[in-house]
């Protein structure tokens, strides 16, 4: 079998020289900062955004619309790129990004402000999505973690620079800035993506698959809004509702429509599969719960610093700079021990048990603990993170067919943003319950009945202006709804753990996926590698002929091959 796929005459073929390959790396990663930081620097402004719009039953909904987009839009723009080729489907994520920031910024209440979240989401999606997939298509495997390091690093600078920045910017000019200043570096995002990415493109001949693409939207929207339900209706989890159960049964009529497309497509939008690859099942099943548990804790410790500490809005997110420098030290460590050695297992095991014990750890929170102790706390959840969150996509990567990288790269991210989405509004919906609760009770004994309008408008400001015993009550009632709520999320990091155990290690590959199909050479001195395969061995002679054109066996059999110990 031959080495590549064959280079159409009329295709002009990248040589991907380090000069290249950086240049795209640099446009990637100014692309992926911007997506990743609008995921985190709505939160330290939240408790500001919702005090003025009025808004505290439904503040999860600004970030989970924002996530439940993201991960609708990463399938689409995984399988479009695979078809068509990245470079406009990536300009097209940026523009779309940018222009939803405009109607963010410019929202006068809390509709307009999540429409816009999830139209931004559609675009920052495809942002992170292709950021990877490029990335692959590019760099070979075993060269990889040198660069998928910095961007793990970049999602843990995003994770603490976006609240440090959002809290800046909303005791400065005003929250909606926090928008705004998505514009500028927009438009210079598309500058250089324009002129940087020069990638091939190229038409499918396959139908595209729309069965898929709607039965996903609405299974993925049905997921959510079950699980969001207490944020949505005053009477909770009733399920005498018509409303609820209709939309389970809907929900669930979706996941089973999806399920039988996808056998029956030509190209379907996740190819089932997939799933017969161990490592694709494994590591899709660890970025579900991580998912879960990593954007669940991020999503609401700045709004505990703000209420339950009387920290302010910048000094927030300057508290958060600990998480940064964990998850960038163990992520770039990781990736260039990866790179230097080839074993990769380690890391998201050793990574899942730290990010157990931080999340115990922040059981313990506290309105008058040490910020010392809170860093350490911290320091510990995001060096955890930083040793699992690029490893996995590097294995998952690894191990398919490079004809499909996008596909699987995007199918992985889609159930860990699945996770995220879900663990997000579970997690905002106990929070949220216990702090109307505790606010009810700290309410009902103010002076003339204070409760309902007092709770709806709380800003941090307003918080540090009440009159004891009031203000300590309510720094309380937010300690003692947060603090507790992380032992919902330690179950889930330990089945993660398990999981993890079991990974399969697989020889990384040292072939870049678009040297594989055949669409560029590393340099020109190697331009020749095209025209006759290198002499291989062993298990490289596997993963090689998986090269070629995929079959229904799919990346199974390069896995099944390739295994060198775990």
């Amino acid at each position: 079998m031959s080495h590549a796929a064959p280079v159409a005459p009329d295709k002009p073929v990248v040589v991907l020289t380090q000069r290249t390959v950086w240049l795209i790396f640099g446009a990637l990663m100014a692309s992926m900062f911007l997506s990743s930081l609008d995921q985190t620097i709505v939160g330290t402004a939240m408790p500001t955004i919702v005090g003025e719009l009025n808004g505290v039953e439904h503040q999860g909904w600004v970030v989970t619309a924002y996530i439940l987009a993201v991960a609708i839009g990463m399938p689409l723009y995984g399988k479009f790129g695979d078809l068509m080729g990245r470079r406009w489907p990536f300009l097209v994520a940026i523009g779309l990004f940018t222009l939803a920031s405009v109607g963010a910024a410019l929202s006068q209440n809390m509709i307009e402000l999540v429409l816009w979240r999830a139209v931004q989401g559609l675009g920052g999606g495809g942002l992170m999505i292709l950021s990877q997939s490029i990335i692959a298509d590019i760099v070979p495997a075993s060269e990889r973690g040198k660069y998928m390091g910095p961007l793990g690093a970049l999602f843990g600078i995003s994770a603490v620079f976006g609240p440090l920045l959002g809290g800046w910017l909303t005791e400065g000019p005003g929250w909606r800035w926090t928008f705004w200043i998505n514009l500028p570096v927009g438009v210079a995002a598309f500058v250089v993506a324009w002129f940087a990415l020069k990638l091939p493109s190229h038409r499918s001949s396959r139908p595209v698959d729309w069965a898929g693409i709607v039965t996903m939207a609405i299974a993925t929207t049905g997921i959510v809004l079950v699980t969001s339900w207490e944020s949505l209706s005053s009477s909770g989890y009733d399920w005498t509702d018509w409303r609820l159960s209709g939309l389970v049964v809907l929900t669930l009529a979706a996941v089973a429509g999806f399920i039988v497309a996808e056998t029956r497509v030509a190209e379907p939008l996740i190819p089932l599969r997939l799933f017969k690859n161990r490592t694709f099942t494994i590591t899709t099943l660890i970025g579900l719960v991580l998912g879960m548990g990593m954007f669940s804790a991020m999503a609401m410790i700045p709004t505990f610093l703000q209420m339950s500490t009387g920290a302010g809005v910048t000094e927030s997110g300057w508290l958060m700079l600990p998480m940064m420098a964990g998850m960038m030290l163990t992520s770039i460590v990781s990736g260039l021990a990866i790179s230097k050695t080839g074993k990769y297992k380690a890391y998201p095991v050793a990574g899942l048990i730290v990010v157990a014990l931080a999340m115990v750890w922040l059981t313990r929170l506290s309105g008058d603990m040490s910020m010392w102790t809170f860093g350490a706390m911290i320091f510990t959840l995001g060096a955890g993170m930083g040793l699992v969150m690029q490893t996995i996509v590097l294995a998952v990567q690894n191990a398919v067919d490079p004809h499909e990288l996008g596909t699987a790269t995007s199918s992985n991210n889609f159930f860990r943003e699945i996770g995220a989405a879900v663990g997000s509004a579970l997690f905002t919906t106990i929070f949220t319950t216990r702090l109307t609760d505790n606010l009810t009770d700290v309410f009902a004994g103010a002076p003339g009945g204070a409760g309902g309008a007092g709770e709806a408008s709380l800003t941090p400001a307003a918080v540090q202006q009440l009159p004891e015993p009031l203000k300590t009550g309510v720094i309380d009632a937010y300690a003692d709804a947060l603090a507790p709520s992380f032992w919902y999320l330690v179950p889930l990091v330990v089945v993660g753990l398990v999981l993890a155990l079991f990974l399969p290690v697989i020889k990384l590959s040292d072939i870049a996926g678009m040297v594989a199909r055949g669409e560029a050479v590393a340099d020109p001195a190697k331009a020749g590698a095209l025209d006759e395969p290198p002499v291989v061995d062993g298990a490289d002679e596997v993963a090689a002929a998986a090269v070629g054109t995929p079959d229904d066996d799919g990346p199974g059999t390069r896995e099944r091959a390739d295994i060198v110990g775990s």
